[in-house]
C-alpha cells in the first residue's frame, strides 16, 4: 500500500516469501475487491509476459478536518494521502461546540459530495484541533482560542460522519506534515513551534509524537517566563503567550490594526526595515522571547531540526533569523532552525497522513478478520 508504482505477482513472491499459486490466489481475490488493479501485461524479460498489478489508492479515501479559530480547512484525500479535493471555510465560532462540528461534517460531506467521491467510501477522518486531546476518549481538554471545555469530539463527529474519526492536537499534526513531506523531511526527533493565534510546540522523539501522561506535552504557551511572574495570575500575565503571542506583538506596534494579521504583520516588518525604532524594537523582544522558550525546550528534546511555523512566521520571515540567532547562542549542540516548508497547510497534510495511515492499517485488520474494521470496507 505505501510503495508507489506497479509490481508483478513474482515480486509480490519474493517479497512475501509465498508461493505462486498463493500469490496468484490472493491477488486475485485483492482484484477483484477493488484493493488492486489488473494493469495488464508488461514487457516480457525473456520469457512469460508478467502480468502487471497496481494498488488502488482509490479504493477508500481519507478526509481531514483542521478546526482554526478563524478557519477550517477541508480535504479528501485517497489512500496514500495524495489530495482529490480541498476548501476552506470560516469557522463558525458562535455556535455551540455540538453545533459547530455538525456544520463542519455537512461541510465535508458537501466537499465530497461535489467531487465525486462517495462519502460511504471514507474511511477515515482525522479532526485537529488547537488544544490537548485525550487520545484514549476523543475529548479536548481546553481550547481557549475556540472557548471549549471537555468537548467530546471525536464522538460527535463519529455520530455526524458515521465513520472512524481520529482527533488529534493542531501542532501535533502540523509536525507530522512536516515530517511527511516538508521541512522535517528526514529526521526522527524533531520540535515545532507555532505561533498564531495561539502559541504552542510539538515533539517527535525517535519517530514517535510526545504527548506526556495528561496529553499536555508542547503546551509551552503557559511557560512562565521570569521569577517576577510565579504569584501572577499567568492566565493574564507572565506565560509566553501573552508576552510573546500574536496578541502581544499587536501591542508592542501602536500602529497594528485590528485586522487579519496577514496584513498588518506585513506592515510591521516594513517598517521596521525602513528603521522605525518602534517595529524594530517590537520584533526584537517578541523574537528573544520565543527564542528562550525555544532553545530551553530543545536543550530538553535535543533534536536535529526545529521547525517555526504559525501565522506571525509566515508573515514576519525575518523573525525567524532572529529566533534562529538567539537559538544558536544559546544552545549546547547544533540544530537548524528552519521555516515551516507547508505553511498553513501543515496541520492538514499532518490530518491526511495520519488517516491514511489509520485507513491503511484498518485494511490490513479487515483483510485478515479483524472485529474493528470500518463499515466502509466490509
Amino acid at each position: 500500500m505505501a510503495r508507489p508504482g506497479t509490481f508483478t505477482r513474482a515480486e509480490l513472491g519474493q517479497a512475501t516469501g509465498l508461493s505462486a499459486p498463493t500469490v496468484g490466489g490472493l491477488a486475485a481475490d485483492l482484484i477483484n475487491t477493488g484493493l488492486f488493479t489488473d494493469l495488464g501485461s508488461g514487457p516480457s524479460r525473456g520469457g512469460r509476459r508478467p502480468s502487471v498489478i497496481q494498488f488502488n489508492a482509490r479504493h477508500g479515501f481519507v478526509a481531514g478536518i483542521d478546526v482554526g479559530p478563524t478557519r477550517t480547512r477541508l480535504a479528501i484525500a485517497d489512500l496514500r494521502a495524495e489530495t482529490v479535493a480541498h476548501h476552506i471555510i470560516p469557522t463558525p465560532t458562535t455556535l455551540s461546540p455540538e453545533c459547530l462540528l455538525a456544520s463542519l461534517a455537512t461541510a465535508l460531506k458537501t466537499l465530497a459530495r461535489d467531487n465525486g467521491v462517495p462519502f460511504d467510501r471514507i474511511l477515515v477522518v482525522t479532526a485537529g484541533v488547537p488544544g490537548p486531546v485525550d487520545l484514549e476518549t476523543g475529548v479536548v481538554a481546553i481550547s481557549p482560542n475556540l472557548g471549549w471545555r471537555e468537548v467530546p469530539i471525536r464522538s460527535l463527529l463519529q455520530d455526524a460522519l458515521e465513520t472512524v474519526v481520529v482527533v488529534e492536537n493542531d501542532v501535533n499534526l502540523a509536525l507530522l506534515g512536516e515530517q511527511w513531506r516538508g521541512a522535517a523531511r528526514g529526521h526522527e526527533t524533531c520540535a515545532f513551534v507555532f505561533v498564531g493565534t495561539g502559541l504552542g510546540a510539538a515533539f517527535l522523539i525517535n519517530g514517535e509524537l510526545h504527548h506526556g501522561y495528561h496529553y499536555m506535552a508542547g503546551e509551552i504557551g503557559v511557560m512562565c517566563m521570569g521569577p517576577q511572574f510565579v504569584n501572577v495570575d499567568f492566565g493574564s500575565r507572565g506565560c509566553l503567550e501573552t508576552l510573546a503571542g500574536m496578541d502581544a506583538l499587536r501591542a508592542r506596534w501602536p500602529d497594528a490594526a485590528r485586522e487579519d494579521p496577514a496584513h498588518w504583520v506585513m506592515d510591521l516588518v516594513a517598517a521596521a526595515d525602513g528603521g522605525d525604532a518602534t517595529a524594530q524594537r517590537a520584533l526584537h523582544e517578541t523574537a528573544q522571547l520565543i527564542a528562550i522558550a525555544a532553545a530551553n525546550v530543545c536543550t530538553v528534546i535535543d533534536p536535529s531540526v526545529l521547525v517555526l511555523g504559525g501565522a506571525m512566521f509566515a508573515q514576519a520571515g525575518r523573525l525567524v533569523e532572529m529566533v534562529r540567532s538567539v537559538v544558536q547562542k544559546q544552545s549546547r549542540t547544533s540544530f537548524d532552525v528552519v521555516l515551516s516548508e507547508l505553511g498553513k497547510e501543515a496541520p492538514l497534510a499532518g490530518c491526511l497522513y495520519v488517516a491514511a495511515r489509520e485507513a491503511r492499517m484498518r485494511l490490513r485488520r479487515h483483510l485478515t478478520g479483524s472485529v474493528d474494521a470500518p463499515a466502509a470496507v466490509q
